[in-house]
């Protein structure tokens, strides 16, 4: 189980532009992701640690969160983003 952090495609980032949107402030949490979660990260800086391997992202990146990954929040800037969930 990786997370996956890249650009986007602009037809990726079209299609996210339809899909809701979350934020949150500067904390630090325990997340399940219990469907795999595709975001477009709008604003701010997090890094997700799996399994001991550290995965940062910030604005402007594309991020897939595998199904059953039980990882840690770190975020260090006030993020926002695009989501949507998949089976």
């Amino acid at each position: 189980m990786v997370v996956i952090v890249r650009k986007p495609s602009l037809e990726e980032e079209q299609e996210m532009k339809n899909c809701p949107t979350w934020s949150c402030e500067v904390s630090e949490f325990e997340w399940d992701f219990e469907e795999e979660e595709v975001c477009l990260i709008l604003e701010g800086e997090a890094t997700v640690t799996y399994n001991g391997e550290a995965y940062p992202f910030g604005a402007g990146d594309y991020v897939i969160f595998p199904k059953g990954m039980k990882c840690h929040w770190n975020v260090t800037k006030p993020i926002k983003k695009h989501y949507k969930h998949n089976d």
